[in-house]
């Protein structure tokens, strides 16, 4: 069910593990399957902040899934539930649960990797959204998996302001999972810089200008075959708030006639 207002209602679908995962959609057209970011849900990145309302007012069908260990979606404790790139697995899910083979994809953060990830083994869709995410943290997963690992198994030991302490106050506020959270790290996948070369599909890599957290993004867009930046206000947490990237996103998408074969 669409909704034209506040939260949409959550739907669910079986993953190919059996693992049962949510998803809202808001507006009615052309689809577009947006991924949250890690700790995050598909409310608070998406709806919270409008830009998904941005979206399906210029006719857009925003489909919003919450990852598995987030929101509305199962969240299993045992280590088997979450092999490497299981996250591309579920999304791949949901593109056939919902029957469609023209649409566009994006993300933020952890929604963006998994962007990734999908377009590397095959995704198809007509436009890519990378927001949020760097070169560094597509090609060296580790290092991020590190930072959030420490959040997750030192709590309360970081000091009041830091990057951890911030990480921590956010997970607490969205109630997150911290056993199946931890899981969700040994689903990461490194994506090559040769792998990242080969995506032909024409995608924007958007990020604030003061978000250094998973390395350049001018660096990311460059790379893509057909890749192009652009910088918002804010840093990791804060850019992911502001008007200026829904606004981004639909700019982008609406460059090329619905209509249209892009041309690569």
């Amino acid at each position: 069910m669409n909704s034209s207002q506040g939260d949409p209602a959550a739907q669910y679908f079986s993953a190919h593990d059996g693992v049962l995962l949510a998803y809202r959609e808001l507006g009615a057209g052309r689809p577009l399957i947006l991924i949250h970011g890690y700790f995050s849900t598909a409310t608070v990145n998406w709806i919270r902040y409008g830009h998904a309302a941005t979206l399906a007012a210029r006719g857009y069908r925003v489909i919003m899934p919450d990852l598995r260990a987030h929101g509305d979606s199962a969240k299993p404790h045992d280590a088997a539930s979450y092999p490497p790139d299981v996250l591309a697995d579920d999304g791949f899910a949901l593109i056939a649960h919902l029957g469609i083979t023209d649409y566009d994809l994006g993300g933020y953060s952890l929604g963006a990797r998994t962007t990734i990830r999908m377009l590397s083994r095959g995704a198809a869709p007509r436009r890519a959204i990378v927001a949020g995410m760097g070169l560094q943290g597509l090609t060296h997963t580790g290092a991020r998996s590190a930072f959030f690992r420490r959040v997750l198994t030192r709590p309360g030991t970081f000091q009041r302001g830091s990057l951890e302490w911030m990480a921590e106050a956010f997970l607490q506020t969205v109630k997150g999972d911290p056993i199946a959270l931890l899981h969700v790290l040994d689903t990461f996948v490194d994506t090559s810089a040769a792998e990242l070369a080969r995506i032909g599909v024409p995608s924007l890599v958007v990020a604030g200008t003061e978000d250094n957290d998973n390395g350049s993004a001018e660096e990311l867009a460059g790379l893509l075959l057909h890749g192009s930046y652009v910088g918002i206000p804010g840093n990791h947490m804060s850019a992911v708030t502001r008007p200026e990237l829904g606004r981004a996103f639909l700019e982008f998408l609406q460059s090329m006639p619905t209509g249209a074969s892009p041309d690569y």
